[in-house]
């Protein structure tokens, strides 16, 4: 293992937080304090440079990088952005199956990872994720160890720096400006991922909780979970995990999921070009 490919660890107090939001989507609610016993996460999502360590090292393949039957292609699922205005309210257009997307060619064999080294590693299942943080001798965080990191210190804020998205018109985090998903006017100043720590830390200094990518939890979402997830195509399997944070693709007129109580269940087989995760210790 080359441990100068890992992310630096960011401690994080054991404690009683409040967890969840009554104010937003139902999957969140009901806010409710939570016991989290202290723990260590990493600063940052995993970027590209270290999961190709991490492949580098031990030779896995992802599973967007497996064919999965015979005669069938290899690939992945990438955001094309539609020509046109769609009803929101049907099904999502905007999610293409693209033979040869992995994450070494995020949104398609075209596409490399040039200028992308310090970007999250995205087109990562979960067993994906899995694998690495076994290598790097870590594990992925709960949802409830991954939501206290991601409010920094604040109790009940909407927003990971506060209660006000753009506090002094500043953007805070890699999310979508515009009409989703077929106006992005990156005011940003990005119209897909962003380097790791392109915008402001939260109170712990742990950067990109929140936009950015969606990030993998341990934690199962359940049968009796609800809600009506709207950031990512279905899969085939049927185990449900918790994905947290929200992404470069949430708008205000789509999904506000740009906040640390957002949840959604995502199979667990399927990778995405805006889905990554971080590690624990």
């Amino acid at each position: 293992m080359i441990m100068e490919s890992l992310s630096d660890l960011i401690a994080i107090p054991g404690g009683e937080y409040l967890l969840g939001s009554d104010d937003f989507y139902l999957e969140e609610r009901p806010a409710r304090q939570v016991r989290v016993e202290a723990f260590r996460i990493e600063r940052t999502p995993v970027t590209n440079r270290q999961f190709a360590a991490f492949v580098a090292a031990t030779g896995y393949q992802t599973v967007a990088e497996r064919p999965p039957e015979p005669d069938h292609p290899a690939g992945s699922v990438v955001f094309v952005v539609p020509d046109h205005g769609v009803d929101l309210r049907g099904p999502p257009v905007w999610w293409r199956f693209v033979p040869g997307a992995n994450w070494q060619h995020p949104k398609g064999p075209q596409v490399d990872l040039s200028g992308l080294w310090d970007h999250p590693v995205v087109q990562v299942a979960y067993d994906d994720a899995l694998a690495y943080a076994r290598w790097a001798g870590r594990s992925l965080p709960d949802e409830a160890q991954w939501e206290a990191a991601a409010r920094g210190g604040l109790e009940g804020a909407a927003f990971a720096w506060g209660d006000e998205f753009t506090p002094s018109g500043k953007q805070m985090a890699n999310t979508w400006q515009g009409s989703f998903p077929h106006q992005n006017l990156a005011l940003d100043g990005y119209e897909a991922t962003s380097p790791v720590e392109a915008f402001p830390p939260n109170g712990f200094g742990i950067s990109d909780m929140i936009g950015n990518v969606w990030e993998w939890t341990r934690t199962l979402f359940g049968p009796s979970d609800q809600g009506n997830p709207c950031c990512g195509p279905p899969g085939n399997g049927p185990q449900l995990k918790v994905i947290k944070g929200g992404s470069h693709l949430c708008a205000p007129n789509y999904c506000q999921r740009y906040r640390p109580a957002a949840r959604q269940g995502q199979a667990s087989d399927t990778a995405t070009s805006h889905m990554g995760f971080r590690c624990i210790a």
